[in-house]
């Protein structure tokens, strides 16, 4: 299993042994670059507590390690690179004020962003502001674009636009013989930009291919305790079932099926099963068999440098490969863009970070990766599934390295 993450009581962690106020860019985020060589400060509001703390601690893990890997190789263009984390508690409100805060009062050099579409939306409004370039691992549902005026200093480091996430399985349903093909389908999504946009995507692609929806539910991102949702989809006995998660609430649908030895022959949720461990060891590694989950990472890919971020990861961290969350291969990979876009530009500076990274392709542990004008990445997600207790990709043919389980083994227990 992976170690836990040691976090000050403050919500503040620093990497590279430089302070944490250490010298940022001067008050406005389009200002030049610091001087030459000297360190400086990335500033994050990050998920340490409440709703998104998995996902949270996650972004840590890879950030830190991308700062690790930075560092020593001589700095982001020479300036060595300290980390510097403030808790948002998963608060739209304090999302906000970490960033007024990192910008205005310890002025950072750069900001990366947040876990989440409801966190990244808020925040960037405010990065934006201040002419900072806001490259984020978790946010790019429809709603973080779609916005007057739009903003052009947000980049999704992700390879697909989040409302095409289920689109791989889609197809994929829909490929399968006449014989075979699922009949009904049941769908279930928090009310949230990031999983309700894929939930009705599929829905949508999945009934103009004949498939019938047998229930359908919509509820608030604040809900607890969802025995009544599973109940519902339960109750339903579709083949399939489409559930728009984030991590706590796609293992409590999870062990809800298993409760009452309810098997769909296809499982997907938005998110939860691409959490490593901290999925497999909440469900149980053998519940995890066939469990799909739309994914953009896996540990075995063969992307630039993924080989070399996950034995790191492992040796850092504990664990096997199986057990690194995606979150943290999104993280490491924002590092990874900015420091081609650095390349790049010859700079640091905010101004110059934004105008390279609406050019070119930039290489990344999740694969190439580049930009429209809003920020939205251009590529595909793609279909994994659980099995043997890791995740493989099995959808398209020319990602898969094995066959979809299809019916979906059943629960154990």
């Amino acid at each position: 299993m992976r170690k836990p993450l040691s976090l000050a009581v403050t919500g503040i962690v620093s990497v590279g042994g430089v302070g944490l106020a250490a010298c940022g860019s001067t008050s406005g985020g389009t200002s030049g670059s610091p001087a030459a060589s000297a360190p400086i400060t990335i500033g994050v509001s990050v998920s340490l507590t409440g709703d998104f703390s998995g996902d949270g601690k996650a972004l840590v893990q890879g950030y830190d390690l991308w700062a690790q890997d930075e560092n020593a190789k001589g700095g982001l263009l020479g300036h060595h690179v300290t980390m510097k984390y403030v808790d948002d508690a998963s608060s739209t409100t304090q999302v906000v004020t970490n960033y007024q805060n990192l910008i205005t009062q310890d002025k950072v050099a750069l900001v990366f962003g947040p876990f989440s579409s409801l966190l990244t939306i808020p925040a960037s409004t405010v990065t934006n502001r201040y002419g900072y370039a806001f490259p984020e691992p978790a946010g790019g549902g429809p709603s973080v674009f779609n916005r007057t005026p739009a903003i052009h200093s947000l980049f999704f480091v992700q390879p697909a636009p989040v409302e095409d996430n289920l689109v791989s399985f889609t197809q994929w349903v829909l490929s399968l013989p006449a014989s075979e093909r699922p009949a009904t389908a049941a769908y279930s999504t928090e009310d949230d930009p990031f999983t309700q946009p894929q939930v009705d995507k599929a829905r949508a692609l999945l009934e103009a291919g004949g498939i019938r929806t047998a229930s359908y539910k919509v509820y608030p991102a604040e809900t607890t305790d969802f025995t009544a949702l599973a109940q519902q989809v339960i109750q339903a006995n579709a083949d399939i079932v489409i559930l728009g998660t984030q991590e706590p609430d796609g293992i409590a649908f999870i062990k809800a099926f298993q409760q009452q030895h309810y098997n769909p022959k296809a499982l997907i949720e938005t998110a939860g099963p691409d959490q490593g461990s901290d999925f497999s060891k909440q469900v149980g590694v053998a519940n995890t068999e066939g469990v799909m989950v739309p994914a953009g990472w896996w540990s075995s890919a063969k992307s630039p440098g993924n080989a070399t971020f996950v034995s790191e990861f492992v040796a850092k961290y504990g664990g096997t490969p199986a057990d690194i969350p995606s979150d943290a291969a999104e993280a490491y990979s924002v590092g990874e863009v900015v420091d081609q876009a650095a390349q790049k530009a010859h700079s640091i500076s905010n101004a110059a970070l934004i105008t390279a990274l609406h050019s070119g392709t930039f290489q990344t542990v999740q694969g190439p990766m580049a930009f429209d004008s809003l920020g939205r990445p251009n590529g595909a997600s793609f279909l994994v599934q659980w099995q043997n207790g890791t995740t493989v990709p099995v959808y398209p043919a020319s990602a898969a390295v094995a066959q979809p389980e299809y019916p979906k083994p059943d629960f154990s227990g």
